[in-house]
């Protein structure tokens, strides 16, 4: 090193200094960004902190939140993996190895579209607009979570890319309102417009389309795209002009007799509601078909199932929930102390439930039907034993022949639509009802009770005013366990009637 310098003359020298300088220079800014990515991992490991401090002393209340659920499952599959590239530097630190390990856990890209569609089928189904949610502002939350313009952004695109351009618009439209607040954020409102516009124009609304349009073009005056949509949307609204002219015309001496048709439609309207909308209207409440003079027939009772033994002393509480199908609930029927024991025997076997396929005769997993489930025997444990021994006593039904008991977990989202069975624990915040889309029936879940019905009249026939369905979960966790007795066996308890429908 010594002759290098010897050899070199003062010109060079002074290139070499310069160099120098400039290495000391990049050396701080190295400095600097190694502070400023501290500073940002120290922030990140802060605010980690206390958010898991907070939630796992309630981790069902705070996962009961569906922003909450939607954000855990963003943070493990992104922002986790946005960090690791930050800090990948240094490999031998014990954070990344043991992050690196983690990961094998982490929740997929499959699981975050996931959480991300719940949210999207609560809005629906809860007819709840997106700042609403954003806000966090859902009944009964303990943990309030507010949503970022990212957040926002993400559940746009997951729209998007399966061509839900309703969603789409619903979601971009907050992001931008988000960012017009002010709200600081790494993705700008050219992106947003630009997704916002074309969802609109999808919908066929090309008039707003063309506005948000022009709104882009007034942030960025060189966006190809929009330049290009611009003419294409003032071209189509002139055809559109001259078409809506022409028809006018030559529709004006038909209107009169359209509205009083239309008329006529929209008394007959409420039978003719899909199973879906009336699905949708009873998880909200609305559309129950229960008259005051039926209510005033239904009644609460102490009840001993015909003086069985195990209830002379201590008969149950039962209570009409429906006449027609019959349903009754039987409230503390099964203990805290059980519903834990129970929860605790089925956490590690829970899986995501299956249907049967009828096509291919197999089980598999669907979208109408999303719960995890796990099924219990009587002989692994004397609290299950005790919960099918009860389940006899009170129907008066031989369940020697029945299902196993099945323990099913609906957590965010988590729904199972309409399906007939020819098959509860826990308190849900908002939502998560059982609702009978033919009669216009909904019972709501309650922690500790127990509902019951027949989906076969005695005679064997089945009731198809029994068919149901198990709504999204809003806000909590929904624990139930179900029991199906099996008409096999029953010969003298519920004997066989001659009448199709008794």
């Amino acid at each position: 090193m010594h002759v290098l310098l010897i050899c070199c003359h003062s010109g060079q020298m002074t290139d070499l200094l310069y160099t120098e300088k400039d290495l000391v220079t990049s050396l701080k800014d190295y400095i600097r960004a190694e502070e400023n990515k501290l500073e940002r991992v120290k922030r990140w490991a802060d605010k980690l902190d206390s958010l898991t401090a907070t939630a796992t002393q309630d981790p069902e209340g705070f996962l009961g939140h569906p922003v909450n659920a939607f954000k855990l499952m963003k943070r493990l599959n992104t922002e986790w993996g946005d960090l690791e590239s930050l800090v990948l530097s240094d490999t031998t630190d014990g954070f990344i190895s043991n992050l690196t390990i983690q990961r094998q856990y982490f929740p997929t890209e499959e699981d975050q579209t996931g959480a991300a569609k719940a949210l999207l089928r609560l809005q629906d189904t809860y007819k709840l607009d997106a700042n609403t949610i954003s806000t966090g502002d859902l009944p009964g939350v303990k943990h309030k979570s507010q949503m970022t313009v990212e957040d926002c952004y993400e559940l746009g695109k997951i729209a998007y890319s399966d061509a839900d351009y309703y969603h789409t618009e619903l979601w971009m439209a907050q992001a931008l309102k988000q960012l017009d607040e002010g709200e600081e954020s790494t993705i700008d409102k050219v992106t947003v417009l630009d997704y916002l516009s074309y969802a609109i124009y999808q919908q066929g609304e090309i008039e707003r389309a063309l506005e948000y349009t022009l709104r882009l073009l007034k942030l960025d005056p060189e966006h190809q795209r929009a330049k290009g949509n611009v003419k294409y949307f003032e071209f189509q609204l002139e055809k559109q002009k001259k078409e809506e002219t022409a028809r006018t015309q030559e529709e004006s001496g038909k209107r009169v007799t359209s509205e009083k048709n239309k008329k006529k439609k929209q008394n007959n309207s409420f039978s003719l509601i899909p199973e879906r909308k009336k699905y949708e209207m009873l998880c909200r409440g609305e559309g129950l078909k229960m008259t005051p003079r039926r209510q005033s027939r239904l009644f609460c009772r102490y009840y001993n199932n015909n003086r069985h033994p195990r209830f002379v002393l201590a008969p149950v509480k039962q209570q009409d929930e429906w006449d027609r199908p019959y349903i009754v609930r039987y409230l503390d029927i099964i203990s805290d102390a059980e519903i834990e024991k129970v929860k605790q025997l089925a956490k590690p076997r829970l899986r995501r439930a299956t249907v049967h396929d009828p096509q291919t005769g197999k089980l598999t997993t669907a979208q109408y039907r999303v719960s995890k489930s796990a099924w219990l025997t009587g002989y692994e444990d004397p609290v299950i034993e005790r919960i099918n021994e009860r389940i006899e006593g009170i129907t008066g039904l031989e369940v020697d022949t029945a299902e196993e008991l099945q323990v099913a977990n609906y957590g965010v989202g988590g729904q199972y639509e309409p399906h007939f069975d020819f098959g509860r624990m826990s308190d849900v915040t908002a939502g998560g009802a059982t609702v009978f889309p033919d009669v216009g029936a909904a019972v709501w879940p309650k922690k500790g009770t127990a509902v019951f019905w027949y989906n076969l009249f005695a005679s064997g026939e089945g009731d198809y005013s029994t068919r149901h369905a198990a709504c999204p979960v809003l806000v909590g966790n929904k624990w139930v366990s179900n029991k199906w007795i099996h008409e096999r066996g029953q010969e003298w308890r519920r004997p066989c009637s001659l009448n199709e429908t008794e």
